[in-house]
């Protein structure tokens, strides 16, 4: 039985900074913020460990910037800088519900958060406590998803969770395109080879590589992460 197969036992949510935004257009929605919340809780208290990579898009983006004359490692320390922001903000509203957690970073900020050490990020988990990695990488030129497989792997997590705002990964946009055409499983190679917009070529490669399974699904169905760790069919998986 493969591990997409099985209940998980430690696992990476990614959530982009864009779906914290809600239907605000910009900053963080408290609305949505208390319900990912509810939902990390949920998977939290039924014996997973949870730890959570978070974007920056709802406040900064590198690229954009850069694409406009910005020197881009300027940028992007800007867009980890934003990724901070939203880990707080976080942190904030899984303590409201009563989850131990932790912001660990790979920017040292002693004031704001415990610097990334991978044993204290293990140790943390197997505390039970959710853990929130915060400015990527800590480096330039790549992206939180290359951040989400990298962490994934340093903690020996059983997959990644990719929630995005549509449920899995299709042939082209399908808010746009209403021919678009989900797919059920993929191949890392497929994604790479059809050059899928799931995670950057890095990030795809890391997984593939290490054989970590991701699962793609959508954050707007309340329940989904639950049905993700427990190993439920739903949106796209990778493997």
């Amino acid at each position: 039985m493969s591990k997409k197969q099985e209940k998980a036992r430690r696992v990476v949510l990614k959530i982009s900074g864009e779906a914290l935004m809600g239907k605000l257009g910009y900053g963080v929605d408290p609305e949505v913020l208390a319900s990912i919340a509810g939902e990390i809780k949920e998977v939290n208290v039924g014996g997973v460990e949870i730890a959570v990579v978070i974007g920056g898009g709802n406040i900064f983006r590198g690229l954009t910037a850069a694409s406009k004359g910005m020197d881009r490692s300027t940028a992007d320390y800007m867009g980890m800088l934003a990724t901070m922001l939203n880990g707080l903000a976080l942190q904030d509203a899984l303590e409201k519900v009563d989850v131990d957690t932790r912001v660990l970073t790979a920017i040292e900020m002693c004031e704001l958060a415990e610097p990334y050490i991978r044993r204290r990020a293990v140790r943390h988990l197997e505390k039970r406590r959710v853990v929130i990695f915060v400015c990527g990488t800590g480096n330039p030129y790549f992206t939180t998803d290359t951040a989400a497989a990298l962490r994934a792997i340093e903690i020996d997590a059983d997959m990644i969770m990719k929630a995005t705002k549509v449920d899995g990964v299709y042939t082209k946009d399908p808010v746009k395109h209403s021919d678009a055409e989900k797919f059920e499983r993929l191949e890392y190679i497929d994604v790479l080879k059809k050059k899928l917009k799931v995670m950057d070529a890095t990030a795809i490669s890391l997984c593939m590589d290490n054989k970590l399974p991701i699962v793609v699904f959508s954050m707007k169905e309340k329940g989904n992460i639950q049905r993700a760790v427990k190993g439920q069919k739903i949106g796209t998986i990778i493997n």
